[in-house]
């Protein structure tokens, strides 16, 4: 077919062309558009042909009918290209320059992988054979290939081979496809293909030689393995030979010994198909691998039960089968896992680590390791394990050096990744050497590769992280050993310790202690004691430590000089630093107060802000009262008495007035109606809710119970507004909001279920938007019971796949970040952050894909101007979340006391009853809220305690 387009394209090139020489040109871009799109629709519609055993044949008829379609859409096009122009200009254009600009994308990061996707798409749709092909040899080079696409460019390739040497082409290629990953569905295209060419020379053996390894590889697979086995005992039976028969009893007999899924239709299809009755060892193997499939059962219904990636359950079987031990089937199973998780580094170190201990198997060593850091290029631990593969299986120097290059190309996220890398490969340089002889190509060699790595993280790693990621210069270190003790060359070991040393590494005990052993082990007495003479003055963390060090040294070898200058030197560095710690510890204790004073006189203003609300909305009740009151049935003498109470203590509840003076009229001997009525319509609404029953928490229910917060305060019958929403994840048994003393929703419920994992899956309504708010949604766990409790949805620990944005405008939605952020790679989850009212903070976390897309996204996007905002871009690590203070940890001798009486007996809490009457309670809180307020009043804590004769005086005083 592409063929017969191919053709069609060039006669229609051939036409001569006609008008002025400007017009002719015109025409001919104008076709060559046209044959270009004609070449594309040929491409894709060969893509799908349908292959099989008489497919030259077929492939030869749809040519001829396509080619005839195709040329006279060509011809046409050529004779008027002005009626196809307006189709394809525009769109071809467009495709251009994203097609230019992914291969400049490309030129600059050539480890983004949905860039090659990408590029290689819009090649093949503009019909760009050449450059299709060139895009995908660079992408396989650099990243395996999945599947999909595999078999598309297989596809592709095998609709345009014509000869013996196109075949051979194709042949590499499906075998550049099968080292990729375990997909029998390319070994079983490889074994069809290879049937078509059974003509040619030698073609039998290759289609053989193909189904073995296709079984060897895949033939142990239990749901997929089947199709193999089922290709190759039909093309054995379709060959007209003597010895068909022995060849397809064997397939028999070799697949029924194997554990796969529906051996039963196997076992039958043997029986009708043979002869003979069926040997009684196959019936035993048979059996035996009917056993064992039991066995595997569990483990692959949870594979065909869960989602992908099903990473739990592979880890899950690889277990199983670690236990049993079956190497083949261990290797299987890692390579079906990695099929789908092949992002996950983790489980590419686990199957490389077997490898490396167990199999040993040369190729099949290091064809897992290069599979590894092509597919996790910027995990450094697979990098590393790569190069130590290679120096154990003794590969070429030069091989290993040119692995190195690409690691250090890979895009680590991090500066210490770089300095891993670096130990890993001077490490191998040094295991080269022969230290016997003075000098020596390789000695050379590592010393150049330890300038150069220091080079490299100063220029390289730490203008692109504003940090080397060897604080303690490590690598150096190691040098500064290696000449030491390997080359006997002190006198470099000093000159590499003294720039450590300038590095801002003099303050650390640690450091010159180091130091110091080198020069006891390689060096000499006298510069040992100069280095500790330098230590004693430098050091600031331990310097008792060193000063101990050195005056141990000149006991043992030094003069009486010696000691005399060892002693003052300690004693007077160590009287300095204890001064520096007395003043360091007193500018602490000062700020420590003043963050006391400041808190305690936020502390202050809060109150007098609270004092200030409460007295304005107390007005604001007398005014209503007032106005509602037309009866005027209290005297203005015993009306203003009520009034100037309130202003004087401020503290009784609005809702609560009318009893509460009642109770005092009545104490102080004061007629009053016998019916008092509600003084407002808040009070009328709320005293029917005074009187619901008050439900115990069962706390034996709490695997069934879900706790429900941050609802809206105004939200009217909570119960029926909620239970719709949780309906919807099973059965509600009760839906039970909570309510203050006074009948007002408190803003949180509790919603019980009839089963658990209705509750569990209720759990995932959590920051549902309820009234304007995110609704919480969180475990019921009794806090008593279990105090360090706490419910954090996210992680705390760092998440390279993970951004943290910054900086964002309120006015950013979900959907414009997105749109920002899908430019750089593959966007799985976008978490705008917000306060319990539904405000946005201005901060984001953005899930990518991979860890290779977030570091890219990262170099992009770190200093972005959005809306007028410039946002900072960061790789997610949330600082530790501290753990809360014991009370017993906050009672500190600077610490304000807080008299129990305030709070009662056991704290702040509100829903405990007070047996003492409210009258006798307004002296209390009167002082305490004068405290709190403008004019300075003393302290409760400092009240006098109160006898039974200063109540009753208290009661009767007018």
């Amino acid at each position: 077919m592409a063929t017969a387009a191919a053709a069609s394209a060039s006669e229609a090139e051939a036409e001569p062309k006609a008008g002025p020489e400007a017009e002719g040109e015109e025409d001919e871009v104008k076709a060559a558009r046209t044959r270009r799109k004609v070449l594309t629709r040929a491409v894709a519609a060969a893509t799908y042909t349908t292959m099989g055993p008489a497919w030259d044949q077929q492939e030869e008829g749809v040519s001829e009918s396509d080619g005839d379609e195709e040329y006279a859409m060509a011809s046409s096009a050529e004779s008027s290209p002005g009626e196809y122009e307006w189709e394809y200009d525009e769109e071809e254009e467009k495709n251009q320059l994203e097609i230019e600009r992914l291969e400049e994308q490309l030129s600059i990061s050539v480890y983004d992988y949905n860039c090659h996707v990408d590029l290689i798409r819009l090649l093949r749709l503009e019909g760009e054979l050449t450059k299709v092909r060139a895009a995908r040899l660079k992408m396989s080079e650099i990243f395996p290939l999945t599947e999909e696409l595999w078999l598309e460019w297989l596809h592709d390739e095998i609709n345009m081979a014509m000869d013996g040497l196109d075949r051979e082409h194709v042949y590499e290629l499906f075998e550049k496809a099968v080292k990729d990953y375990i997909c029998p569905n390319i070994w079983l295209e490889y074994g069809q293909y290879s049937v078509g060419g059974i003509g040619q020379k030698g073609g039998l053996e290759k289609v053989r030689s193909v189904f073995e390894r296709a079984l060897s590889s895949v033939g142990l697979h239990m749901t997929k393995g089947l199709a193999i086995w089922e290709a190759y005992r039909e093309f054995e039976s379709a060959i007209v030979e003597a010895a068909r028969l022995e060849k397809v009893h064997s397939l028999f007999r070799r697949q029924l010994a194997i554990p796969l899924y529906d051996m039963e239709a196997t076992f039958a299809e043997y029986e009708e198909w043979s002869e003979d009755p069926i040997p009684e060892s196959v019936i035993q193997s048979y059996n035996k691998a009917l056993q064992q499939l039991e066995k595997y059962k569990p483990y692959e219904e949870a594979l065909l039960e869960a989602e992908a990636p099903r990473l739990a359950e592979y880890q899950a079987y690889i277990d199983f089968e670690m236990k049993i031990g079956d190497p083949a089937r261990i290797q299987l199973i890692f390579e079906r896992a990695l099929v789908e998780n092949c992002l996950v580094p983790d489980l590419w170190i686990r199957y490389s680590q077997y490898l490396d201990r167990q199999l040993k198997v040369k190729d099949l060593v290091l064809s897992v390791h290069n599979r590894a850091v092509r597919n996790c290029p910027w995990t450094v631990a697979l990098w590393s394990r790569y190069l130590l593969a290679m120096e154990r299986h003794g590969v070429d120097h030069q091989v290993i050096s040119v692995t190195f290059e690409k690691a250090l190309s890979a895009g680590f996220i991090q500066a210490t990744d770089y300095v891993e890398i670096w130990q890993a490969h001077l490490d191998y340089l040094r295991r080269r050497v022969d230290f016997k002889q003075d000098s020596s190509k390789e000695l050379e060699e590592l010393r150049s590769a330890f300038a150069r790595a220091l080079e490299y993280l100063k220029q390289e790693v730490e203008e692109r992280f504003n940090e080397s990621g060897d604080p303690s210069c490590m690598i150096m270190q190691n040098w500064a050993r290696i000449e030491a003790r390997l080359c006997n060359n002190m006198q470099k070991a000093r000159e590499l310790w003294d720039s450590i040393m300038t590095k801002g590494n003099a303050k650390y005990a640690n450091m010159w202690l180091e130091y110091y052993n080198l020069e006891r082990a390689h060096g000499d007495t006298q510069h040992c004691r100069k280095a500790l003479h330098r230590a004693v003055q430098c050091t600031s963390d331990y310097p008792e430590h060193v000063c101990e060090v050195l005056l141990t040294m000149e006991r043992t070898e030094g003069t009486l000089e010696d000691w005399d200058i060892a002693v003052q030197k300690t004693e007077t560095r160590l009287a300095r630093v204890n001064e520096q710690r007395v003043k360091a510890a007193e500018k602490e204790a000062a700020l420590i107060q003043q963050e006391e004073e400041k808190a305690e006189h936020r502390k202050r203003a809060r109150a007098e802000k609270k004092v200030l609300k409460k007295k304005k909305k107390t007005r604001g009740a007398e005014k209503r009262k007032a106005d509602e009151d037309d009866e005027k049935e209290w005297g203005d003498d015993e009306e203003e008495q009520p009034a100037k109470r309130r202003r004087v203590e401020n503290s009784v509840p609005p809702a609560a007035e009318g009893p509460d003076l009642e109770a005092e009229t009545g104490l102080f001997g004061k007629s009053a109606p016998a019916d008092v009525a509600p003084s407002s319509k808040q009070e009328r609404v709320a005293a029917p809710k005074r009187d619901l029953p008050k439900v115990p928490h069962d706390s034996s229910k709490d695997n069934i119970t879900v706790f429900v917060s941050n609802l809206p305060y105004s939200m009217e019958e909570p119960d029926v507004k909620l239970r719709p929403l949780f309906e919807a994840c099973g059965e509600v048994v009760e839906v039970r909001p909570i309510f203050s003393n006074r009948g007002h929703f408190r803003g949180y419920c509790y919603v019980e279920f009839k089963e658990e994992k209705s509750a569990l899956q209720a759990l995932q309504l959590d920051r549902t938007d309820v009234g304007g708010r995110p609704m919480f949604v969180s475990p019921c766990v009794d806090k008593s019971k279990n105090p360090d409790f706490k419910v954090f949805r996210y992680s705390t620990v760092l998440e390279k796949h993970k951004l943290f944005i910054s900086g964002l405008p309120f006015s950013c939605t979900k959907e414009e970040l997105e749109e920002i952020c899908k430019a750089h790679g593959t966007v799985k989850d976008i978490r705008l952050v917000t306060n319990r009212a539904g405000k946005p903070k201005g901060l984001a976390y953005v899930e990518y894909e991979s860890e290779s897309q977030a570091s890219q996204a990262v170099m992009k996007m770190d200093g972005m101007t959005v809306k007028e905002n410039s946002i900072k871009v960061a790789i997610s690590n949330p600082p530790q979340r501290k753990a809360p203070e014991k009370p017993e940890a906050r009672k500190g001798p600077g610490a304000p006391i807080v008299p129990r009486q305030i709070y009662g007996a056991r704290g702040k809490g509100r829903t405990q009853l007070s047996l003492l009457p409210r009258a006798l309670q307004r002296p209390s809180t009167a002082v305490v809220q004068a405290e709190n307020g403008p004019a300075p009043k003393p302290a409760v804590a400092e009240a006098p305690k109160m006898s039974n004769a200063d109540f009753a005086k208290l009661l009767l005083r007018k």
